[in-house]
């Protein structure tokens, strides 16, 4: 009832229509030739899916609705078309001087003015800046994106949107994001696997077994060593599920020697490796001592402005931003320069940190550079940074190839006499003919692609000024705990709000399948890259994708272009010029564009799996789903290895399991990036996770005297007669027992094994009684730990605690509340004596007290005797 049904550019409608059928038709061929070639049968031949133009206004006629359109243009023959005054208001592009222009004169030819702004902060600073103009405007706050006038109304209303051209969400649909991932990697261990276990060395992982010993059932990890006499089978450990945080993955080099059990060469590669990290640790200090005595500039807190600029941020902050947003302002509150390092994957929005420490620097009269590795994003950034600034009096300058000498010239002399409040270049703003009249704020973008001599004048930098610098490549949890107080590190790991994974289809090459896609990107006048990694026959290529897709407008870009020539290419497709780029792997890193959502890659076998990765990181960075295609040529067979690549490839839409061997290589350039690259050999020896301990535990023993620490976290064995384990009924499959057991090994107070608790019960229902003792026994030790136990131990007719000191009052509580209890001063031991009823000695025949009460008395007696004398243990 009283429902009209309006199109908006009714013959752009009915073609995209057209176009929708055509490219599903083209997807159900292309996906019967894969079957054809061994893939799986389409579900069903998609008729249906879709309605044709025609049906759809059957549809409407039926339901009796009366269909009117909105079109660009039409026939003023036609009877019943009605001309619209109406139009669209130009892009402003950030430029207030030119709005208050245009209000002006349309004051002037006696329009009604209307400005909506999104946001409370930015309705009051519109307001402010149109009075001071002397210019009635109606300021309101609205939703509505784009503006429009229409004369003949005498109506002119202009969007905050049309001012900014920033694209983000209006409508505060708030979301949170997903959980943050857990600090340790997961133990994920495949039969044959290399781990390194602290005490003994490299070995190889044979398998997960569950052993019975005196009634008490438990499972234990099986490695490897190499044998100790010739011809002989290798030696093997048993290591119990417990002490997990042993034994941690080898990641290093490409086949490691296994080690022998005693002799010797282990603690000679961790000795090695030990002194090593001793002087990286000691050159980190070194440079903090030097950076905290100097004295450095103290920003003043939050300006009303800063929060009308934050106020304005289209997307929704997710938590690891405000969180990274107000260390980093808390740091350039401080008295001596700040530097930190963020890290943060691609398009997870470290940009907008940036923008708000530079605008907080301004306000307070000083300079700001941003140093970036391309000329590219020295445009990107410039352009980025004047939108976010709309409205607000600060001049930005972008200093790079493409400025012509004049502009150079001009620009340099404006920074030197301090009329430009912020340069975005490449390291041309490190060379010496840039003087600034007053520099407070170093942003260093994409830290890890600079060379040395960049980063040793930056280091001179940063003892003056302070230095936020932003790396894409993420950083190791454990060095990031290491480097915690000498180096300030934020990392964000939460992705933005609405990203969708990227839907990722590995197959033969197929014409039909190529055109299909393109096809549908550009139905919804989206971009394409298509990487060719030849650039011999990438001219082939392009014109061969030209007959397939003769209305794309196809441009190539490689490496081997002169600069001019390939940044013109890249900047032609950010402006969206033309639809698909034909090129090398050159896009692999840093490019950012929003609106290319396809990725096509040419023979994807030869590809390393990290580069995969990145690549599949171009796309997908908007709100819209992205595609990425890796095609193999049908003709040759696959090599085993590129088959695996491929297939954790297509396996992990999500930054899942196999990514994170991606990942793990990436990380180990991260941490080369932040302690010097000539580690690896040391990496090699001892496995990377084990180094990074070292790197934390070295910089430990330096800060000691420095920086005010926690008590590094010591082993603690809890053996005690019950049966404590996951059962393979109740959690199947090897990989999710072992990561269990690795992260309840690692628990550090009783809020994580609750929460571990819950995730059993969320994912496996009810526990068993054995799974309820697991996390019984694994609170226990975590409280041994903390009041610094290193062994809570069954032993005969006796429970040994190890080491304590008791007092005396302690002492005599002992002996009167568990009689026949020993106490060892020399040792700092106490045996306490087991209750009579549960004395248990496997020597003899009675029936072993294998039962929970054990765990609940052994509790109070460690909670007893350690209540008041923490101070003296």
């Amino acid at each position: 009832e009283n429902t009209e049904v309006i199109f908006i550019d009714e013959e752009r409608i009915k073609s995209r229509a057209a176009d929708l059928l055509a490219t599903n038709e083209e997807f159900y061929l292309a996906s019967w030739l894969n079957a054809a070639s061994g893939g799986a049968i389409p579900l069903h031949s998609g008729d249906g899916t879709y309605m044709t133009w025609e049906e759809l206004f059957k549809e409407i006629e039926k339901n009796k609705l009366a269909p009117r359109s909105f079109n660009v243009f039409g026939s003023d023959l036609d009877e019943e078309a009605a001309f619209l005054d109406a139009h669209a208001i130009d892009p402003l592009r950030g430029n207030t001087e030119r709005l208050v222009d245009e209000f002006r004169s349309a004051t002037d030819a006696g329009q009604n003015l209307v400005f909506a702004a999104h946001g409370h902060g930015m309705h009051d600073r519109y307001s402010n800046l149109f009075r001071s103009a002397e210019i009635s405007v109606r300021v309101v706050t609205s939703t509505i994106a784009y503006g429009f006038s229409v004369p003949s109304a005498r109506i002119l209303f202009i969007t905050e949107r049309d001012l900014s051209g920033s694209k983000g969400v209006i409508n505060n649909t708030e979301k949170l994001p997903s959980k943050r991932k857990t600090a340790i990697d997961p133990l994920e261990l495949k039969v044959g696997d290399f781990v390194v276990h602290e005490q003994h060395g490299i070995g190889r992982y044979i398998e997960l077994v569950s052993r019975t010993v005196a009634g008490v059932t438990r499972e234990y990890l099986v490695l490897e060593y190499a044998s100790a006499k010739r011809g002989q089978p290798g030696d093997r450990i048993f290591v119990p599920t417990d002490s997990l945080e042993q034994v941690s993955k080898y990641v290093g080099g490409e086949t490691p020697t296994v080690h022998r059990i005693g002799s010797g060469e282990w603690q000679k590669a961790k000795g090695r490796a030990r002194k090593a990290v001793r002087q990286i640790a000691g050159e980190l200090i070194r440079l903090y001592a030097a950076r905290t005595s100097c004295p450095g500039f103290a920003f003043s807190p939050d300006t009303p402005w800063q929060r009308e600029l934050e106020d304005s941020f289209a997307y929704i902050e997710t938590p690891d931003q405000l969180s990274t947003i107000n260390e980093v302002k808390a740091d350039m509150e401080r008295p001596y320069p700040m530097d930190r390092i963020i890290c943060g994957d691609v398009g997870y929005g470290k940009t907008e940190i940036a923008i708000r420490a530079a605008f907080k620097a301004v306000q307070d009269g000083k300079q700001v550079a941003v140093l970036v590795p391309t000329t590219l994003l020295v445009q990107q950034h410039t352009k980025t940074f004047e939108e976010r600034y709309s409205g607000f009096p600060i001049k930005v300058a972008g200093l790079s190839r493409f400025n012509s000498a004049k502009e150079s010239k001009e620009i340099l002399a404006g920074v030197e006499a301090g009329t430009y409040d912020i340069v975005v270049g490449t390291h041309r703003i490190l060379s010496n003919d840039v003087q600034f009249k007053d520099l407070g704020l170093v942003v260093v973008d994409e830290e890890q692609r600079f060379g040395v001599e960049q980063k040793e004048s930056l280091k001179k930098l940063r003892t003056t000024v302070d230095v936020l610098a932003m790396s894409a490549t993420p950083i190791p949890r454990t060095l990031e705990m290491a480097v915690t107080g000498i180096r300030e590190m934020s990392t964000i790991t939460t992705p933005p709000e609405e990203r969708h994974p990227i839907l990722t289809y590995v197959g033969a090459r197929d014409d039909a399948q190529i055109t299909a896609a393109i096809h549908r990107e550009l139905l919804r006048d989206g971009q394409i890259f298509y990487i060719h990694n030849r650039v011999e026959s990438i001219d082939q290529a392009a014109q061969k994708l030209q007959k397939l897709v003769p209305e794309a407008r196809i441009r190539i870009a490689h490496g081997q272009m002169s600069e001019g020539a390939l940044e013109d290419v890249i900047l032609a497709f950010w402006n969206r010029d033309f639809d698909v780029l034909v090129c090398t792997t050159i896009v692999e890193s840093g490019l950012d564009i929003a609106n290319a959502n396809t990725l096509i890659v040419e023979r994807a076998d030869l590809f390393g799996l990290s580069q995969l990765h990145q690549l599949r990181g171009r796309v997908g960075r908007g709100r819209e789903r992205a595609y990425a295609y890796f095609l193999f040529p049908p003709d040759q067979p696959l090599s085993e290895l590129a088959h695996d690549r491929l297939k954790t490839i297509a396996a992990n839409t999500e930054l899942g399991a196999g990514m994170r061997v991606a990942l793990k290589d990436l990380e180990i350039r991260g941490a080369g990036n932040l302690l010097g690259g000539e580690q690896s050999g040391h990496i090699a020896d001892v496995g990377f996770d084990l180094y990074m301990r070292m790197v934390g535990e070295a910089v430990h023993e330096y800060k000691a005297g420095i920086i005010e620490t926690t008590e590094p976290n010591h082993e603690c064995k809890v053996e005690l007669p019950i049966n404590a384990h996951l059962d393979s009924q109740y959690v199947p499959g090897e990989r999710l027992r072992l990561d269990l057991y690795r992260r309840l090994a690692d628990v550090r107070n009783h809020e994580d094994v609750n929460a571990i608790e819950e995730e059993l019960l969320d994912r496996f229902g009810a526990l068993p009684e054995e799974a309820q003792t697991l996390l019984g026994v694994a609170a226990l030790r975590a409280f041994a730990k903390s009041i610094s136990l290193r062994e809570v131990v069954a032993q005969g007719k006796f429970v040994r605690l190890s080491p304590i000191n008791l007092p005396e009052s302690k002492q005599l509580k002992l002996a009167r509340m568990y009689p026949g209890s020993l106490y060892k001063s020399a040792s700092s031991t106490v045996l306490v004596a087991l209750p009579k009823s549960s004395a248990w000695n496997p020597s003899e025949s009675t029936a072993p007290i294998v039962d929970t009460s054990l765990l609940a008395w052994v509790t109070q007696v460690v909670t007893e005797l350690t209540s008041t004398s923490k101070g003296s243990s």
